[in-house]
């Protein structure tokens, strides 16, 4: 009987664990505001979807809130500076356009790499 117990509670435990919060959805005129979340409760990223596709600007956040990455879309496509942060500092910035890779800026050091 003991057994059967503990085996229903870690049933019901795991249950509960795989539970995610489902993502809220917003309707803006012709977009879809997208915000996902952690199981923490703490925003994971907000967004916009247009025709189906990521487009505009979008923000990803670690587990604790910090800031990771703000990006923008276009169509589904990669474009416009991509800033990368490292604990809500500054770490690196990446140029895109048209979903390539046009340049890549280490805030460190100030370097730029090219693509060509």
């Amino acid at each position: 009987m003991k057994k059967i117990l503990i085996l229903a509670l870690v049933m019901v435990s795991s249950i509960n664990f795989a539970q995610s919060i489902e993502p809220q959805l917003e309707i803006l005129g012709n977009l879809v505001k997208a915000t996902y979340f952690y199981e923490n409760g703490t925003i994971q990223q907000v967004g916009y979807f247009k025709d189906g596709k990521l487009d505009g600007k979008w923000t990803s956040y670690d587990n604790n809130g910090f800031l990771k990455v703000s990006a923008t879309y276009s169509e589904g496509n990669k474009v416009g500076t991509w800033i990368y942060y490292n604990n809500s500092l500054l770490a690196k910035q990446i140029d895109y356009s048209n979903n390539e890779i046009v340049a890549i800026r280490d805030s460190k050091l100030n370097d730029v790499v090219s693509k060509n």
